[in-house]
């Protein structure tokens, strides 16, 4: 479904591959953006998988007020587009306010509508009006079949080039299950699908304030997805984990990146010879 879809720098569109969206949670600086999408680029021409980078240029939605939020939104979206023109590739990151949705439109191709703010009538016409991809993530708390309702907010305000993207759904306090039956039931509208595979791990509302996560299970997220029939997969990675500014505790460590990719890969080649 990607080749049906106009995106900027895109490659191998056709491989018949899930596509890839990968990257730091947050931009900490033009080096480590560099070092990521360089490294994450080069293992996915290899593979012929089709790759978007991502990274936040500012986090809104923190759990304590003393949490990183960025290093400027200027220089961040500036090393966003920099990411772009320098790797050719499309890059993506998420927006919070009607505001944002022009501004970081102006540096990315995809906008990125955050899990908690995918029934914000005004931030999803906002984000609509741009013209770009605009991929929402499921919340939490909402069902698969209600995501119809969000896209169709999209659709109406004049932009049919919608994505959806699953999460997980809160189970307790603190932890989150992925419901598999929701790739299907939201492909059904029309757009691509895609699972996160990182936040579905993460463990929220931890008393420290720092949201955990489990990230020795993102292996097993991302095989499931693809063997369901996701058409993308989503990943947070950092070259230490332990030392990012951002959601370490549910990324995927860097080097473990290409030994993944090269299983999802063998896994798609499989089904790809199943009737769907």
């Amino acid at each position: 479904m990607l080749s049906s879809f106009d995106l900027p720098r895109i490659k191998h569109a056709n491989s018949g591959n899930f596509f890839l969206i990968a990257g730091p949670c947050a931009i900490e600086g033009e080096q480590m953006a560099f070092d990521i999408a360089g490294q994450v680029r080069e293992i996915c021409e290899q593979l012929a998988i089709p790759y978007i980078f991502k990274g936040s240029y500012r986090k809104a939605n923190r759990s304590r007020g003393d949490s990183f939020t960025g290093i400027g939104d200027d220089k961040a979206l500036a090393i966003l587009k920099a990411v772009a023109e320098t790797f050719d590739v499309p890059v993506t990151t998420d927006i919070h306010s009607e505001p944002e949705a022009e501004l970081a439109a102006k540096s990315v191709d995809i906008i990125q509508i955050p899990a908690f703010l995918c029934r914000q009538t005004s931030l999803l016409v906002a984000a609509a009006r741009t013209g770009k991809i605009v991929n929402i993530k499921k919340g939490q708390f909402v069902s698969p079949e209600a995501m119809h309702f969000a896209r169709q907010k999209v659709v109406n305000a004049g932009n049919e080039r919608v994505w959806l993207t699953e999460r997980g759904t809160m189970f307790g306090y603190s932890d989150l299950i992925v419901d598999f039956r929701s790739i299907p039931i939201m492909q059904a509208t029309g757009s691509p699908v895609i699972v996160d595979c990182t936040h579905a791990l993460q463990q929220p509302n931890q008393r420290s304030g720092v949201t955990g996560g489990r990230p020795t299970l993102i292996a097993t997220i991302a095989r499931a997805a693809v063997a369901v029939g996701a058409d993308g997969i989503f990943i947070e990675t950092h070259p230490n984990p332990a030392q990012a500014l951002s959601d370490g505790a549910n990324m995927l460590p860097l080097v473990q990146l290409r030994p993944l990719l090269e299983q999802l890969v063998e896994i798609r080649r499989v089904i790809r010879h199943f009737p769907s």
